[in-house]
């Protein structure tokens, strides 16, 4: 499918996705989320791909919202205006592939957290991640009161939605917004290196260890360790399972298969 704000790439069983609207640096409107979310849901189809890397043009990795779509709305329109965002996040955050962000520059408001929604979020040393919107009299819609605070805690969430400060990615590494950060250069061969370690393992066990983690933020242990039961059983039912464990034993690498 050919869109006008994004483009998508299949190489290896990884999937790049880039939002390429540079001028604007990348900001979100109905448009790109639209085309965002059509992508994806063609990416969940496809047997020829394990990973999905996502990214953006230029020198931002998502600058924000479009705030001029945002100010032509009417107040009333909040509630719809958000939901929109929210139901991509939510759609990235729980897609059946792994998703890993290669965050290359600004990554502010709706591209924060988009970030968050990932499920690997690898930094340029460029990039400068920020949840602004108490500037604009409003507060982050896409998720972003409710995803930060499980990755860096409810004092630093507190202190980054409320100052609505900047951080470079060495404080985003170091809070654990982010799990690497690596130069410029480097910043797609390094996602790509990740992208390629999960490749190599056993899909449905992927799939399966995502879910897994995901209702963890959400439930109490006991429920969560009942879920992890359920999924160790269905992984352990599978065809994975018995190529892994073989391939252990007889001391050669593990042909797993695509799907």
């Amino acid at each position: 499918m050919a869109y006008e704000n994004i483009t998508c790439a299949v190489k290896d069983r990884t999937a790049l996705v880039t939002i390429t609207r540079e001028k604007a640096l990348n900001a979100l409107n109905t448009a790109v989320i639209g085309e965002i979310r059509a992508c994806f849901e063609e990416l969940a189809g496809r047997d020829d791909v394990g990973v999905v890397i996502f990214t953006g043009a230029g020198r931002a990795f998502i600058a924000g919202a479009d705030i001029a779509q945002m100010q032509a709305l009417p107040g009333s329109m909040g509630r719809e205006h958000t939901k929109v965002g929210q139901d991509l996040m939510d759609y990235i955050e729980n897609f059946p592939l792994p998703v890993i962000a290669a965050v290359n520059g600004f990554a502010l408001g709706g591209g924060c957290e988009l970030a968050m929604a990932c499920d690997i979020r690898i930094a340029s040393t460029k990039a400068k991640f920020g949840q602004p919107e108490v500037n604009l009299g409003i507060i982050p819609g896409f998720g972003g009161t409710q995803r930060l605070i499980r990755l860096v805690g409810k004092g630093r969430a507190k202190y980054m939605i409320m100052t609505a400060e900047m951080i470079d990615a060495q404080e985003a590494l170091r809070i654990g917004l982010v799990e690497k950060v690596v130069e410029p250069e480097q910043l797609l061969e390094e996602a790509a290196r990740v992208a390629g370690l999960i490749n190599a393992k056993a899909p449905t066990a992927i799939r399966v260890a995502k879910c897994a983690i995901n209702v963890a933020a959400n439930v109490d242990l006991k429920s969560g360790i009942a879920y992890e039961r359920e999924g160790f059983h269905t992984t352990f039912q599978s065809q994975d399972r018995v190529e892994g464990m073989s391939a252990f034993l007889e001391k050669r690498e593990a042909a797993f298969q695509n799907r």
